[in-house]
């Protein structure tokens, strides 16, 4: 999957918790450069090279959620919310074309919720494919341009947040039926 450019997070946290957050994001890094056993065991000055580029991508891409700091803590030190990050810099380390995210705000209070947002919007900006799998409306509503709503498995709806906030099997799906105050979808 990883090859096909195709990375993911999962709804349920996946990180090594005996390992501080550099190096968990230094295993999705993978490695990139291939050389001789020889030059491991020597430590040759280009494998040496190449460790401290990856060393470098790594704190950069935890800087870019938020955790360079905290690079050198266990991954199990970290809130719920952190480890969510971790995940996200870990992912982006395999330099995908697409990124599928399983509820990545769940655990997040609503300033880490927006700095992801934030961040989310930044990676699409910067031409990364990205889907995501939610349940937190609000989250979705402020950060899609298009949205798929699916109820058990059977797409229901398709189109812009408002178009989705307005559609009536939308709002039975996820609201209730009719019979009942009238919903309304966040905004």
């Amino acid at each position: 999957m990883t090859r096909s450019g195709i990375a993911r997070t999962f709804q349920n946290i996946r990180v090594f918790k005996e390992m501080t957050l550099l190096e968990n994001v230094l295993v999705a890094m993978g490695d990139r450069a291939r050389f001789s056993m020889l030059s491991v065991l020597l430590t040759l000055p280009a494998y040496r090279d190449a460790q401290r580029r990856e060393r470098q991508a790594a704190c950069e891409l935890l800087s870019r959620v938020g955790l360079v700091d905290k690079a050198n803590l266990f991954a199990g030190m970290l809130s719920y919310g952190e480890q969510r990050r971790l995940e996200i810099a870990r992912a982006l380390a395999t330099q995908p074309k697409l990124l599928l995210l399983d509820e990545p705000a769940a655990g997040m209070n609503s300033v880490e919720k927006q700095q992801l947002m934030d961040e989310i919007v930044k990676l699409g900006e910067k031409g990364l494919s990205i889907l995501i799998i939610e349940h937190d409306m609000r989250f979705i509503m402020g950060l899609c341009k298009q949205i798929a709503v699916l109820n058990f498995g059977r797409l229901i709806a398709q189109g812009s947040p408002e178009q989705i906030r307005a559609d009536p099997e939308v709002i039975e799906a996820y609201l209730g039926r009719e019979g009942t105050p009238e919903p309304v979808l966040p905004t």
